[in-house]
């Protein structure tokens, strides 16, 4: 039975029995704690915590999950992929343990031709937590398993919890027995790989209280509404129906691992290391799949990190077996055509997908060979025991793009460690960089949202910004430092939750507005507005006077500034959307905007340089659209219906049932959106296209201000023109040629200055070889050029110096020369063969000089480069290398 038939039918029985249909949402969590959905349930999570009302009493979904925590360890057992799918089934205070053992009970054994997976109720088994007698009971009155293949098992095992106080609840398992062939008998007490667990019932029954670990726990009490949630492994089922031994060999991800093994002349099953490449191939191929169809662009953190180190590890994994030219354009359609049967969409969006995994496998290899070059040189110069600096493994990063990971897997071949010590300390900058940003954005801080979802269970906060910027309101709560508090005075930050509100918060890429809260005896500034929980928003302000009490009555004011020019700027980047489009085609697909008053940044997927040519028929189709004065309509729609008619949609976006459809002009611009926009299409006066730039692989960036800001934009620019017109006495007209000339002539003067001081330097050799003196049995050259153009002169005069050593018969020679370019010291050493043969290698001495000027460097054993900070100490730098030739 094919995985999407086994997925069609677990979808159709639980409809058939009155649960709602969910697709799965994206593989990119909302949870800012986690990067990925890593369980079914996760869409469910604020249903099933009681933090949101369900909107449904039962719910099914296959959702899709993405695993990171063990990338290097796939592949080596058959056990875990990086990507998996999950079938649940959900009761939101419905049905309880009675129904949900019915239920899969039912399913699995119920025959294929009455849309069950006719597993053999002889070959299952059931375990239960060992105080849960009430669930032992429904087994034997729900189906027709025998008490002796009911296992009673405890903490561990059956029973599940968050980590935290809150619901928890014992968990029934089902298993089947793979034969003697695969273990022991004895259930699954004695062998859980014979007896392979297929699907977990949670019954979520209690309050915790207070949770210290996986098995030590309090229980307060019963909850009031009693959840279900399941979960059967898609991949799992599919290999048991389909015959296989494993996951890797299901019709969804043995293609694309067969279409590898061909690649590399191998045959899967011949030898194990090969088998651990194919099946590395085979589970990165497709997860980047998924996770580019969900909108993730490969990058240096988060999500693009991981999704950079799959496809990358896929790369060389292939390259392991022997495959030099690219392989992703062979093994990603082979996966598309594999997936699509459950996934549609990866099919139809196959050219944007495939445009991003190509641009990214090609940016690799061009600086594979070169990387792997560099860390097999630097292993050559190890000591024993020695570990591979962390210098090394940030120029793999920071120049051939390995991810650290990829070079300690590296080493590891080698049988070497990294510093990764030294590693992160030259990283922090660009580590840091991605959580500087607000640790409290949310309204207070997401990371406890308790006191927000106490406010909710009192209702929602109705938004009624679009048809106003003014509404009387209701204190309905207030939050400090994470918790709710009864009075605010002067001077106190804090949020406010309000019963009605017309300020937007900040959504869909759209910054949230600002304005005034005020009433009897108080005045508040709000400074930003977030949703904490879904339904909810909360105003983050500043008592500017007086005392604000929960309860008391208020005037919400948007300033109306402001909020036109965010509709301005969120209105053009729809514009900038539809003219790229226009001009790129349909592959340029929005990933990521932000809108503020008189500014828009749209991120898009594209794999080339946008011309300029191509950047002004953007900005002139923008602007026409604006001078045209298109009406800028609105409506409500289902999302099906939504996307028939053609909307758009942005790529990891969790979309409700119902959506807001923005229109202008028709199916030119038409996108799925919550944000606020102009009336018509001329409010949002001029655009203008401030820079393109890349983001990322296959991800760029353009920047506009819009409005009144692109009109200063515009003014200033003017008056640029106008200073350059005078300075250079020409007509503006004439300016870019006028500059162009100039700049030929300073760059033709570098050239010849470049040129002399290079003639000169050579002029030096014949009278350096004369200073060469004898060193430890070595023919030493040590000495300072002074000022040079840069390394290349260095260098080349460092191999002429050792080329004349050679040519006079000097035997074992080192050169060791310093000089400094643009006042940074550089350092270079030459050695021969002979010098080598007596242990003196020049990335060793380079390393030595470059330690003296505040930097580092390294190189081959016959030639190196190194450089630092202090120009002041090349005298030491030379010094260093004496000592070390002298010393030897």
């Amino acid at each position: 039975m094919k995985t999407a038939e086994i997925k069609r039918r677990w979808l159709a029985f639980f409809e058939e029995r009155g649960h709602t249909v969910v697709p799965s949402a994206s593989v990119i969590s909302d949870d800012p704690t986690l990067l990925f959905n890593v369980a079914g349930m996760v869409q469910f999570i604020p249903y099933l915590t009681g933090r949101e009302p369900a909107p449904y009493p039962r719910a099914t979904s296959v959702q899709k999950c993405v695993r990171t925590q063990d990338i290097e360890e796939v592949g080596k057992t058959t056990r875990h992929g990086t990507f998996f799918q999950m079938n649940g089934n959900f009761s939101f205070g419905d049905y309880f343990k009675r129904e949900a053992i019915r239920y899969a009970w039912q399913f699995l054994t119920g025959s294929q031709e009455s849309g069950g997976l006719g597993f053999d109720p002889e070959r299952l088994w059931a375990t239960v937590h060992h105080e849960d007698e009430a669930s032992i009971d429904l087994w034997l009155q729900e189906t027709s398993i025998p008490r002796e293949r009911i296992q009673s098992r405890g903490n561990a095992d059956n029973f599940w919890h968050t980590g935290q106080p809150g619901p928890g609840g014992y968990c029934s398992e089902i298993y089947f027995d793979r034969g003697p062939a695969y273990g022991v008998e004895g259930g699954p007490e004695a062998d859980e790989d014979r007896y392979l667990e297929i699907w977990n019932l949670v019954f979520m029954e209690f309050a915790l209280s207070a949770v210290r670990s996986k098995t030590d726990f309090d229980i307060a009490g019963e909850l009031p509404a009693k959840n279900i949630d399941t979960g059967m492994g898609l991949e799992r089922v599919a290999f048991l129906l389909q015959g296989k031994e494993n996951m890797y060999e299901i019709d969804e991800v043995f293609p694309v691992l067969q279409a590898a093994a061909e690649l590399a002349g191998k045959r899967y099953g011949e030898k194990e290391e090969g088998d651990v490449r194919l099946r590395v191939v085979a589970d990165h191929v497709r997860s980047a799949l998924i996770i580019i169809g969900d909108g993730v662009s490969p990058g240096n953190e988060g999500r693009g990190y991981i999704l950079r180190r799959l496809l990358r590890r896929a790369v060389r994994s292939m390259r392991l077996l022997g495959v030099t030219e690219p392989v992703l354009p062979v093994l990603l359609p082979v996966s598309r055509d594999a997936m699509k049967a459950s996934y549609p969409e990866l099919g139809t969006d196959f050219e944007r997908i495939s445009r991003i995994a190509y641009a990214e496998e090609n940016a690799f290899l061009r600086t594979l060979g070169a990387g792997t070059n560099l860390l097999s040189t630097a292993v050559k110069e190890l000591a024993p025991g020695q570990k591979l600096g962390g210098e090394v493994a940030f120029e793999l990063h920071d120049t051939h793009g390995f991810p650290i990971d990829l070079t300690l897997e590296m080493a590891a071949e080698h049988g070497i460690e990294v510093d990764e010590a030294g590693f992160r300390s030259l990283m922090t900058e660009q580590r840091d960089r991605a959580k500087a940003d607000a640790k409290a954005k949310k309204a207070g801080g997401r990371t406890d949202v308790s006191a927000y979802s106490r406010l909710l269970e009192g209702g929602t906060t109705e938004f009624i910004g679009y048809d106003t910027l003014e509404a009387g309101a209701t204190v309905r709560g207030i939050v400090k430092d994470g918790q709710q508090a009864e009075i605010a005075t002067a001077g106190d930050q804090v949020s406010l939750v309000l019963d009605v509100t017309p300020f937007y918060a900040e959504s869909g890429g759209q910054k949230a507005d600002t304005g005034l809260i005020s009433g009897e005896g108080f005045t508040a500034r709000v400074l930003d507005v977030q949703n904490p929980v879904k339904g909810l928003a909360a105003h983050r302000v500043e008592i500017v006077e007086g005392e604000l009490r929960a309860g008391t009555e208020a005037l919400a004011r948007v300033d109306a500034d402001r909020r036109l020019s965010a509709e301005q700027a969120h209105t053009a980047t729809h514009l900038v959307h539809a003219a790229l489009r226009e001009t790129l085609g349909p592959g340029a697909v929005q990933a990521g905007s932000m809108n503020q008053a008189g500014y828009m940044r749209f991120d898009y997927s594209y794999p080339d340089v946008l011309s300029e040519a191509a950047r002004q028929e953007i900005e002139e189709i923008a602007n026409l659209a604006v001078r045209k004065n298109i009406e800028v309509g609105t409506e409500y729609l289902p999302l099906d219906e939504a996307r028939k008619s053609g909307a758009m949609a942005l790529f990891g976006e969790k979309y409700g049932s119902v959506v807001r459809v923005v229109d202008i002009g028709g199916p030119w611009s038409r996108e799925l959106c919550g944000g606020t926009h102009v009336r018509a299409s001329a409010e949002v006066g001029p655009i203008s296209l401030l820079s393109e730039s890349s983001i990322g692989s296959g991800v760029r960036r353009i920047e506009a201000s819009v409005g009144f800001e692109a009109f200063t934009s515009l003014a200033k620019e003017r008056a640029l023109m106008q200073q350059l017109s005078e300075l250079l006495k020409v007509p503006s007209g004439d300016v870019p040629d006028r500059v162009a000339g100039l700049m030929e002539r300073v760059r033709q003067a570098e050239r010849e200055i470049a040129q002399l001081r290079r003639e000169q330097a050579l002029a030096q050799a014949g009278r350096l070889v004369s200073k060469a003196a004898q060193l430890g049995g070595v023919t030493l050259i040590a000495e300072d050029l002074g000022q040079v153009s840069g390394a290349d002169d260095v260098r080349a005069i460092a191999q002429d110096l050792r080329e004349r050593l050679a040519q006079a018969g000097s035997g074992a020679a080192v050169v060791a020369l310093t000089g400094v370019a643009k006042g940074r010291p550089v350092v270079v050493v030459a050695t021969s063969q002979e010098a080598r043969e007596k242990g003196h290698k020049a990335g060793d001495l380079v390393r030595l000089a470059s330690k003296e000027l505040g930097g580092g460097g390294g190189g081959k054993p016959d030639l190196a480069q190194g450089g630092g900070t202090d120009p002041q100490a090349t005298g030491q730098a030379l010094a260093a290398v004496r000592h070390a030739i002298g010393g030897s």
